[in-house]
């Protein structure tokens, strides 16, 4: 199946009202396009390390919206253009060219299955599930991930840092809390090392979701393992829940500016000689956590790179 696509030139300053009026005319998902600099909240939410590079703002927007091909386009785009002149008596709505092209439709659920193939995080087979395994893997460690609403299949450089800590350090009487558990994949790929047990904890509700999804693909009873939700830095009840003095592993693989005010209070779940696995970490924000790791009262004992990524370990004393 086509669809007409259109895309209209207008103003930042009429973008929203432009948006509502072609919601009320039925057209639905328009897509804008500004160079409206990003808020402190936006910045906040988007849980990056480097911002992306935005052009400065020109004042133009862009609506992109789609027609069904049996949709009467002239008709609609006549009513498109008197609103659009109505609204001039009021409001600087700009130029108002419109663009046409058409698009083919595309099976959005299952399209992206042709950028997830498996892979090897050394001598871990990572598939997902539209994949087999084939014979010349029989003697790896095998893991299912289908890459989700969760961050964490195991292709990111930071994840693959964690996992080998992990591989180095975890004993059959390893407990293990992973904050910020994303997919489970640390606490389910610890397990499958020979840890005893796995605490998950995550501020999405999709994170939880996937953890027991991934566990259950892989094999994992959920007597092995625990997820809850909850901001462990600032979460007395959180805090309660996992527990003190209780972890030989501690992993949190998230942003060196989470990792900060994180490590001062995580180190009261942790035992006595045990380990703080941390990544998520830019090449620029290194010292920043290396001294915080150092300040909480911690000796660090690798700091691992790989690409752009850093990992810093530390051990409890």
């Amino acid at each position: 199946m086509k669809w007409n696509q259109f895309r209209l030139k207008t103003t930042t300053e009429a973008e929203d009202i432009v948006s509502s009026m072609l919601a009320d005319l039925g057209i639905e998902g328009v897509q804008i396009e500004d160079k409206i600099p990003l808020t402190q909240s936006d910045k906040e939410q988007m849980f990056v390390d480097i911002l992306p590079d935005i052009p400065e703002d020109d004042g133009c927007a862009y609506l992109t919206f789609y027609l069904d091909e049996d949709v009467d386009k002239q008709e609609m785009l006549l009513k498109v253009r008197q609103e659009l002149e109505e609204m001039r008596s009021y409001l600087n709505v700009g130029e108002c060219t419109i663009e046409e092209s058409q698009t083919e439709d595309v099976d959005w659920v299952n399209n992206w299955k042709q950028y997830f193939h498996q892979f090897y995080i050394d001598d871990i087979l990572v598939i997902p599930s539209w994949e087999n395994v084939e014979a010349k893997d029989s003697d790896k460690m095998v893991i299912h991930i289908d890459p989700g609403t969760a961050f964490g299949t195991g292709m990111h450089e930071t994840t693959q840092l964690c996992i080998r800590q992990l591989k180095k350090y975890v004993t059959e009487d390893t407990e293990i809390l992973d904050v910020g558990c994303g997919s489970g994949i640390l606490g389910m790929l610890a397990l499958k090392f020979g840890a005893k047990h796995s605490v998950g904890t995550d501020l999405d509700p999709c994170a939880i979701d996937a953890t027991y999804e991934n566990m259950d693909n892989n094999g994992i009873s959920r007597d092995q393992y625990e997820v809850m939700i909850g901001n462990i830095i600032d979460d007395k009840a959180v805090q309660d829940k996992v527990g003190y003095e209780k972890y030989d592993i501690v992993a949190a693989n998230i942003l060196a500016d989470v990792l900060v005010p994180l490590t001062p209070v995580i180190i009261h779940q942790m035992k006595k000689g045990g380990i703080y696995i941390t990544s998520g970490i830019i090449e620029d924000k290194e010292d920043v956590v290396v001294e915080a790791v150092k300040e909480a009262g911690l000796e660090v004992l690798e700091v691992n790179h790989q690409g752009e990524w850093v990992s810093v370990t530390a051990r409890k004393n």
